[in-house]
């Protein structure tokens, strides 16, 4: 069997890709010399939003190894190439390292937390050893697949991994931009978001499929959108009504300042007119269709980790982000080139 290149730009087009992601990587380098505050904090915001799809295409490659199924089939070429770019998820970590200060209360001032959360979790060294761990992780799981070497007991360990992984780095990268609020359903929430997230890149970026698996990509959608949209109203629902006051000064601060235009936003784009498309059977089954969709959706999942995390940033995050966007995006369209599989392999595993 010979290898085969994933689907990506060809050519001219994926070095321009790479040139303009490149050139956005300068403009923040640059950017982080005059407003490093913004740049780091607009940079969090871009890895959190970009390194949903490569999590989630992995996790969902994973369930597949497991279970089997035509959408894995017929989306496994989209779904490889968002989970091959996990060692670059890596390296794209590595500006919220040199800006833990700048994103982080906690990291700027320790004495912020409590002294035994200070000590024991909560600090520079704990949370660059836990992603380390989840990145690294993640990366290894993901070469496994690319070359076809994951079987269905590292597809169940890498699954299993996963869940306490993100449990940890859910925490670490959202909800401790305010410490001071916690969630316990909130890492399930992220999880399922990624997934999400990775089900709308296959939908957008995969070329045409039979109507059936085409089908199947938009109930998996429609399942992930309900699961989201469930903890994150049922987290707000407890809190709120059940008179957590130090919890519920989390939700005012993105209550006011054009914030909930923001989270109404989110849910409207990313979930209502989305999962009101899904319901009609024609559109599921139509490729054109769910591309549409899939964009929908990501916009709304950017909107809500936005809503999640910018209300505690500075001025200036909004281009800080697009400029990081285009950085990871133009480098990942210019990286895809080079990535080669042998998708037979996955299948070669099972029994």
């Amino acid at each position: 069997m010979t290898d085969m290149a994933l689907p990506s730009p060809r050519g001219r087009s994926a070095v321009t890709a790479l040139a303009i992601g490149l050139s956005g990587l300068a403009i923040v380098a640059i950017g982080w010399a005059f407003a490093p505050t913004a740049m780091a904090q607009g940079w969090l915001l871009a890895f959190l939003f970009w390194s949903s799809i490569p999590i989630g295409s992995l996790v969902l490659l994973l369930i597949h190894r497991l279970v089997g199924g035509r959408w894995g089939d017929a989306f496994a070429p989209a779904l490889l190439a968002g989970a091959g770019l996990m060692p670059l998820a890596a390296l794209a970590f590595l500006p919220i390292v040199l800006g833990l200060t700048l994103i982080f209360p906690w990291a700027a001032q320790p004495a912020s937390v409590r002294p035994d959360v200070g000590h024991i979790y909560l600090n520079a060294s704990s949370f660059l050893v836990r992603a380390l761990f989840g990145l690294g992780g993640w990366a290894f799981l993901s070469i496994l697949v690319i070359r076809g070497r994951c079987t269905t007991l590292a597809a169940g360990l890498g699954l299993a991994f996963h869940g306490f992984a993100i449990s940890l780095l859910a925490v670490d990268w959202i909800l401790s931009v305010d410490p001071t609020f916690t969630s316990t359903a909130f890492a399930a929430c992220i999880a399922i978001q990624q997934i999400l997230a990775a089900l709308a890149w296959a939908a957008l970026a995969s070329p045409a499929v039979p109507d059936k698996a085409a089908a199947d990509i938009g109930g998996l959608l429609i399942a992930a959108l309900l699961g989201v949209v469930y903890l994150g109203l049922m987290s707000y629902i407890v809190i709120w009504y059940g008179n957590l006051p130090d919890k519920a000064a989390w939700y005012l601060m993105r209550n006011s300042s054009g914030w909930i235009w923001m989270i109404a936003m989110a849910v409207l784009i990313g979930a209502v007119v989305p999962l009101g498309m899904l319901l009609r059977r024609s559109i599921r089954q139509n490729h054109q269709a769910l591309r549409l969709v899939g964009g929908l959706v990501l916009i709304g999942i950017w909107l809500h980790l936005a809503w999640l995390v910018a209300p505690s940033f500075d001025p200036g995050w909004l281009l800080a982000t697009a400029l990081g966007l285009v950085a990871m995006s133009g480098i990942s369209l210019g990286v895809m080139t080079r990535i080669t599989i042998r998708p037979g392999r996955i299948a070669d595993h099972a029994g």
